[in-house]
């Protein structure tokens, strides 16, 4: 098996989430052919597709690794200088819609397992699996999720995990993933009376109240701990739907966002908004959907073979983060330790996405090495 073939074989599937596009299908077949016991599941009315494969080789832990082969979309076409789906390599760098995030580290993952399996000819003390989903990119709520469900109620047992996410910003071994900040997303609808704007004492101006409620959010929550950054509300959306001057709209509305520390749970976020919310005496209404609760559920079984590995392959000490956005780790850290370290993510969801192959090639020695740390410690 060659790693370049194999990662520009995953970047040719137009697997726009939430779509395997064969992708998961692909990767399948690979393993099976490689003595794994594959389960290819479905989930939902649309049936998502989900893919949890493993090899036994004795009786010890179970270590996963966790990814999605669903991307974004790749927006204007006229803007890439490659065509998303037709990886091109281009002096020592591979193009294409994810290159970055996260086609590359799965094929990766795949390459050092199958490469570790060859050289102990499948004679290990434990377990190898892997969790891969086409719905982690959207909604995600028939990927990962319910896949941890499955889980469960079969009763498989997954002892550590590594998500490949690009967890690195600028070079390769720079930033392992330790946990996630919470998130969770909201929309305040600020209720008026319209009325004719030469007559405002006629109307009740949700702008008014809208503009206290900004500055409410605005207030600071906490000041961080020692793995997390400050909690903080982003505002990313105020909008009236007013097209004309001579109107005053009887409501507007407010869309947020909050990365929350561990200081908080989701409950604990909400309630505090709402306090924010009835002190500015206003007339709204407020939804809320929480995307994922903070968690830092690593271990030094996971973290001590990985940064090894690291410093091993590209002699960096990696810093240990929580920063960033949400990922699938937030699922599975329900399950067991869980950590993320992936390659370079300055092109993840950007047009021409793109990666090193240098930093492939290593990335996937880092798999291995990290591999043969967590079975065979001694060595």
């Amino acid at each position: 098996m060659n790693l370049i073939k194999l990662s520009s074989d995953l970047i040719k599937f137009k697997s726009v989430t939430p779509n395997s596009s064969g992708s998961l299908e692909f990767i399948e077949k690979i393993l099976k052919e490689n003595k794994f016991n594959c389960h290819l599941l479905e989930f939902g009315d649309k049936k998502i597709k989900n893919l949890y494969a493993e090899i036994k080789g004795g009786k010890g832990p179970n270590l996963c690794f966790a990814g999605h082969t669903d991307v974004v979309p790749a927006g204007n076409l006229k803007d890439w200088k490659t065509n998303p789906f037709k990886p091109t390599i281009k002096n020592g760098v591979l193009y294409g819609r994810g290159a970055s995030d996260m086609k590359t580290a799965i094929a990766a993952f795949i390459y050092a397992s199958l490469e570790f399996l060859s050289d102990c000819k499948n004679k290990f003390n434990g377990s190898l699996s892997f969790l891969l989903t086409a719905d982690e990119e959207g909604e995600a709520d028939f990927g990962t999720k319910s896949v941890v469900n499955w889980l469960k109620k079969k009763r498989h047992k997954i002892d550590l995990c590594l998500v490949g996410e690009p967890t690195n910003p600028n070079y390769l071994g720079e930033m392992i993933k330790v946990g996630r900040r919470g998130s969770l997303n909201g929309e305040i609808i600020v209720k008026g009376i319209q009325g004719h704007v030469a007559y405002p004492e006629k109307c009740k101006n949700p702008i008014d109240d809208l503009l206290k409620i900004c500055d409410q959010l605005k207030l600071p929550i906490d000041r961080g701990s020692k793995l997390f950054q400050p909690s903080k509300l982003v505002i990313t959306s105020i909008d009236v739907g007013n097209k004309v001057t001579n109107l005053v709209v009887d409501r507007a509305t407010i869309k947020f966002n909050v990365r929350f520390s561990d200081k908080h749970k989701s409950k604990d976020i909400v309630k505090l908004i709402k306090q924010r919310l009835n002190k500015t005496k206003s007339d709204y209404e407020l939804n809320i959907k929480v995307s994922g609760e903070s968690f830092h559920n690593s271990s030094k079984k996971l973290v001590e073979p990985l940064i090894h590995s690291i410093k091993k392959v590209t002699t960096k000490t990696p810093k240990l983060s929580t920063s960033g956005g949400t990922s699938d780790a937030r699922f599975i850290s329900k399950l067991c330790p869980v950590i993320e370290f992936g390659i370079v993510g300055k092109t993840m969801h950007k047009i021409n996405e793109n990666i090193n192959i240098k930093d492939l090639e290593n990335l996937s020695k880092i798999y291995l090495y990290f591999i043969n740390n967590v079975f065979n410690p001694k060595n």
